[in-house]
């Protein structure tokens, strides 16, 4: 069996871990009032999700 001889340092676990990174956020642009959103969510600004309206947002 496997044992390593010596603890891993916490520079070389860091190194090796520099490739796991989160991906970027997607942004699409709403149909309805043209602000950036997130694919297949409801748009934060309008509140529709497509043409359909989901959420009523007030206006202030």
């Amino acid at each position: 069996m496997a044992v390593p001889k010596k603890r891993t340092s916490k520079q070389r676990k860091r190194k090796r871990r520099t490739h796991f990174k989160a991906a970027p956020v997607p942004v699409q642009t709403c149909p309805k009032c043209g602000d950036a959103k997130v694919p297949h969510r409801v748009c934060a600004s309008c509140g529709h999700y497509g043409d359909v309206p989901v959420l009523e947002i007030e206006a202030t």
